[in-house]
């Protein structure tokens, strides 16, 4: 093999016969997903803390508006350093043991927030945290979608964000009864499991047939899938080879490359970050006593919402659900900008909006009916980001590139992703100042309208294909 003729190493790992029976495969599987449930537990935890720093009494740390938002924004940043340092770690550490590394990141940045004298050593907690969750957020797709079988990768896989969403909605609650550092202490749980998990667990067989280990690609089949599959020994010579700029040419590159990249844009385009902003507050106009509960109840939707989407993945499809997902935010995005158009009719353009007045200017039961109608808009959007948008693009990028390539090109999408949500939320009040927010949500309307329209001319489906039939159908064969 060379670099000008990329042709992926015929890896022909399917099962052989009959489906496997190794129960080895979903422990593997929740081994590694344990890094997705700590990425969860670090997003969530700003939400609970928040409010914890801002009331805490000296000698501890305290928040201001300016410190709680960069506490909350900083681990972004992380998180797109740790997608660069996750691309590169996977593909010459290996997956196994790229996921143990990240542990450190995580219980150290958690343990450095229990300590913090001062807000420094908050955000340089927090900025070790989201290193950590880029690195897990990109290493754990590409594990468990190299250990599975077509048949339960996209029930694996979505297990993933089930995982990630499962740890946010355990902040949450956690932060109901722990202040900030006992809930930085909880937080070093999940990456201590994992670390002690995954050290009894294999590596990916593809990933040692890549490095020619046969032996202990064969070792790692039989542990996971309960008896050999059927498979190719790599011919000789075919080393790995790396990315070059020169590949960008083949079509089994550049193909994936833009479906990839494209998807975790429009993923963070969506308006997700927006509709979190707004949550507690339209809860609260909702006559909700406790604003928490919010937090709680759109965390339960993430919850149910992706657990039926890993239940019903490999059989509705990816693109499937990725379009009926896409509809469901079109019209929840619309919603809001209605809402929001039909409150603030009257206001001025103000980035942070007076929701108290905004209903209060109306009759009382029609203010609280708006306030309703907001609130189904939001749990709606939740529910319909949750089915798709919010599983899949992760899934996909472990899925559609080619062996040689894996590790540069989930960096890449990884990097987009996490630098899309610190620019979206970081340009946020800007568009609020510019556009309304009514017309700010009906921009996120027309960014989901393009993100159907995207997977119904350029996403194909991988639903029950091998890995290695994906890559055959970039590149033509």
């Amino acid at each position: 093999m060379t670099p000008e003729d990329p042709e992926e190493i015929p890896l022909l790992l399917r099962p052989g016969g009959s489906a496997p029976r190794g129960r080895h495969l979903f422990l593997a599987a929740f081994a590694a997903s344990l890094g997705s449930l700590s990425f969860g537990f670090a997003l969530g935890y700003s939400s609970p803390a928040i409010p914890s720093l801002r009331r805490s009494a000296a000698p501890a740390p305290r928040l201001d508006d300016s410190t709680a938002s960069w506490f909350g924004a900083v681990l972004t940043l992380g998180a797109a350093a740790g997608g660069v340092l996750g691309g590169w770690l996977v593909d010459r550490a290996g997956r196994k043991l790229s996921l143990m590394l990240c542990t450190a990141p995580f219980v150290a940045g958690f343990s450095l927030i229990t300590a913090a004298k001062d807000v420094w050593m908050l955000l340089g907690g927090r900025l070790l945290t989201g290193l950590a969750c880029g690195v897990s957020s990109l290493v754990a797709p590409v594990y468990i979608s190299e250990i599975a079988y077509p048949a339960i990768r996209g029930l694996l896989g979505a297990f993933v964000q089930l995982m990630v969403v499962t740890g946010i909605l355990f902040a949450y609650l956690a932060g109901w009864v722990l202040e900030w550092h006992w809930l930085a202490v909880l937080g070093c749980g999940p990456p201590t499991l994992m670390l002690l998990l995954m050290w009894c667990m294999p590596e990916t067989p593809r990933f040692l047939l890549s490095q020619h280990k046969l032996l202990e690609a064969r070792s790692a089949m039989c542990f996971l899938w309960g008896s050999e599959a059927d498979w190719e020994e790599p011919p000789i010579g075919a080393e790995y080879q790396g990315f070059q700029l020169t590949l960008l040419r083949h079509p089994g590159i550049y193909k994936p490359f833009i479906i990839g990249i494209s998807l975790m844009a429009f993923q963070q385009l969506s308006g997700i970050n927006a509709i979190m902003f707004y949550t507690e507050t339209i809860f609260e106009e909702a006559k909700f006593k406790n604003s928490n509960l919010a937090s709680v109840i759109v965390g339960a939707i993430q919850v149910l919402f992706t657990g039926i989407a890993a239940l019903i993945m490999d059989r509705a499809g990816r693109r499937l659900l990725l379009i009926l997902s896409g509809m469901v935010m079109v019209f929840s995005t619309s919603a809001f900008g209605t809402y929001f158009k039909l409150t603030q009719s009257g206001s001025g353009n103000s980035s942070h909006v007076n929701l108290s007045a905004s209903v209060s200017a109306e009759p009382m039961d029609a203010g609280v009916g708006l306030a309703w109608l907001a609130v189904g808009s939001v749990c709606l959007f939740i529910a319909g980001f949750a089915l798709g948008w919010g599983p899949i693009p992760w899934l996909l990028m472990s899925e559609i590139f080619p062996l040689h390539i894996k590790g540069m090109a989930t960096g890449v999408c990884v990097l987009t992703n996490w630098l899309m949500a610190f620019l979206v939320t970081k340009e946020f009040s800007t568009l609020m100042e510019a556009l309304r927010p009514c017309g700010t949500f009906w921009l996120a309307s027309g960014f989901c309208i393009c993100s159907v329209l995207f997977t119904w001319f350029c996403v194909p489906e991988t639903k029950g294909k091998t890995l290695e039939q994906i890559t055959a159908h970039f590149e033509g064969r």
